[in-house]
């Protein structure tokens, strides 16, 4: 399997992002985001980090990038895209996945471990963990804050699309374990062809122990076993 990882101006988890896919056996390269063509790859990967300097909203800009003409029509053919922080905030404006992100509830920048829920194993990203299995994963953002109108979280609802949710250490989805006040908890969503995945938290920040756990290393065990 062969993956890339998009690197915009103001991107900060890139390397992240190409340290855990070569871990994987995932063979990343990466690419610069004022490319036009992408290479033929199975996984492409948009890092978290503040593509642009965040202005005009995040994610607005790098969503107009050259290089996401080439993401856009790879997401079209079925081959995966996966977006983590900032890399959600673009697939959003880009139109691979339905919402906004906005400020978080309390308008203050998170930087911390959070409990997630796995809500569906029915993806390449998820298929090695637990249906309702609670992993921790770090979050680091300032506009994280999951919104749609309530035609588009039913339609993730009847869908299966809603991936993560915020919950506490037992499993429960409260409003006290949501850290940015996303709708539903919502912490990752896919698209209606389960291809294209988007989610606040950061896996690679938790690939290996010495990281301070290892929980994030299972998406892309799961990736590389599809």
């Amino acid at each position: 399997m062969k993956s890339a990882v998009i690197v915009f101006p103001g991107s900060n988890c890139d390397r992240d992002a190409k340290t855990v896919l070569a871990a994987t056996g995932l063979n990343p390269v990466m690419v610069w985001h004022g490319d036009s063509s992408l290479p033929e790859v199975d996984l492409v990967m948009l890092p978290g980090g503040f593509s642009y300097g965040d202005y005009l909203r995040s994610g607005a800009m790098a969503a107009k990038s050259p290089i996401m003409r080439e993401v856009i029509a790879h997401a079209d053919k079925g081959r995966y895209v996966l977006g983590v922080c900032n890399g959600f905030q673009v697939l959003t404006e880009a139109g691979l996945l339905p919402g906004v992100l906005l400020r978080n509830q309390k308008l203050k920048f998170i930087c911390r471990d959070v409990n997630l829920r796995v809500e569906s194993t029915d993806t390449v990203y998820t298929s090695k963990y637990s249906q309702k299995q609670v992993i921790k994963v770090p979050v680091a953002h300032h506009d994280g804050n999951y919104f749609a109108d309530h035609r588009t979280l039913r339609n993730l609802q009847d869908n299966d699309q809603i991936i993560f949710r915020y919950c506490d250490e037992q499993g429960e989805v409260t409003p006290a374990s949501n850290p940015n006040g996303s709708l539903l908890n919502i912490a990752g969503i896919c698209n209606d062809k389960r291809n294209v995945l988007g989610m606040m938290p950061h896996p690679e920040r938790y690939s290996e122990l010495l990281l301070g756990g290892s929980d994030g290393a299972v998406m892309f065990e799961s990736l590389l076993a599809a």
